[in-house]
């Protein structure tokens, strides 16, 4: 039997390690292990891909400001999810044209939460609004609620179409 003093000693040791494996899931990198594959393009199109945190933070990086679910200014980071798509080999710009314009993105979470895009409302050469994915917001790590990834669209009405946890993108054509 345990005396009341190794009782306690046993009782602060567990805590402590509880402690440890709560404050190391707030980060969302310690979810992704280093060179883990966080997300994935594929579907109808020419170069499929897979993406880890860090491969991502080696890209172009862009800032959008918008206002999250509660009514408050936030700044993500990240990159645009266009540049992405072209990186896949997703007919964009002169290319979006003809049966071309057929093609949609489908944007899936880790809950299963899934939201579509028509590719003229993300490509350049149809509009100025730059979507998002992003892994920062107001220059730290998002949560692991949020991220490692959260798709941002910062000019909608309803942040219906933000996905938090994305895990895919697959480019599809409708028949």
């Amino acid at each position: 039997m345990l005396t009341q003093g190794w009782r306690i000693r046993a009782a602060v040791a567990v805590a402590l390690v509880c402690g440890a494996v709560l404050v190391g899931t707030s980060d969302p990198a310690s979810l992704a292990a280093a060179g883990e594959v966080v997300f994935r393009i594929g579907g109808d199109i020419e170069r499929p891909q897979q993406w880890t945190l860090d491969d991502l933070a080696a890209l172009p990086r862009r800032e959008v400001h918008a206002r999250d679910r509660d009514g408050t200014e936030v700044t993500f980071a990240g990159v645009a999810l266009v540049d992405l798509l072209r990186l896949a080999g997703v007919p964009l710009g002169a290319e979006l044209r003809g049966s071309n314009m057929t093609l949609y993105l489908l944007v899936e979470a880790a809950d299963d939460y899934r939201v579509v895009f028509a590719l003229p409302e993300l490509d350049h050469a149809f509009t100025d609004r730059v979507v998002l994915l992003a892994d920062r917001r107001d220059g730290k790590p998002l949560t692991t609620k949020e991220g490692p990834l959260h798709l941002i669209v910062p000019d909608e009405k309803r942040p219906a179409r933000w996905v938090r946890q994305v895990i895919a993108l697959t480019i599809r054509r409708t028949e």
